[in-house]
């Protein structure tokens, strides 16, 4: 697995750890998780988890860890605990936030355990997953219901095109359209870059086809009529 599929450039993610801790051996970004999960801990004994338990605050702060770790540069005069700090804070405010809004967070559906071999693949599916999930909570709500039901975003079993329309008072010819309207807006370069970015699927040939389904899509629903 790259670990470092967030940078933009194999180049740059190739160097950053060197420049990341100069005063130590190069770190892996799981030894650097490890080195460092103590800040997470010692974050919310100090400040609390709000509307959020004390797991699920320590999910949402090592996902903040890890985005530091992976966006550190000491050339720009900070500690690192003070960059983390101020990381691990942003991200269990949104979670708490969320929680206190009444947002269903579907990342919960996806279990962080520590300290195991397979962490840092867990925590890139931990970011993906975010990434899909404020995708998702920004389709139109009629869209939003059906994306989230006919996958399990919600952690649920998923849904039968049959149930949500009986759900939505539609047939089930009009849920599967909704369905890929779903997807159509999901897909656009417009707004998939960042999950894009997560999934390896960034390239301007992966912005054609995906431009060029949903211009198939909109072609087959003119013969129609």
């Amino acid at each position: 697995m790259n670990k470092y599929r967030l940078y933009p450039l194999a180049s740059q993610a190739r160097s950053c750890e060197a420049r990341r801790f100069p005063s130590q051996e190069p770190l892996s970004v799981g030894e650097a998780m490890r080195r460092h999960d103590r800040l997470v801990h010692a974050f919310i004994q100090r400040q609390g988890g709000g509307a959020i338990s004390y797991q699920e605050a320590l999910q949402a702060g090592r996902i903040g860890l890890w985005r530091a770790i992976l966006g550190y540069a000491p050339a720009r005069g900070h500690a690192f605990s003070t960059y983390a700090w101020v990381a691990i804070r942003r991200t269990i405010h949104e979670a708490a936030t969320e929680e206190r809004r009444g947002v269903v967070r579907w990342s919960k559906a996806l279990p962080l355990a520590w300290y195991t071999p397979d962490l840092e693949e867990r925590l890139d599916q931990a970011l993906i997953r975010e990434a899909l999930c404020v995708l998702v909570a920004q389709l139109p709500r009629r869209l939003r219901r059906v994306v989230v039901g006919r996958y399990g975003l919600d952690g649920g079993p998923p849904c039968t095109l049959a149930q949500l329309g009986a759900e939505l008072g539609v047939t089930y010819e009009r849920v599967r359209q909704l369905q890929q309207d779903g997807l159509a807006w999901l897909r656009h370069p417009a707004r998939s870059s960042r999950l894009r970015q997560l999934v390896d699927k960034n390239r301007a040939v992966d912005y054609r086809q995906a431009l060029a389904h949903n211009a198939a899509l909109r072609r087959s629903r003119r013969r129609r009529r």
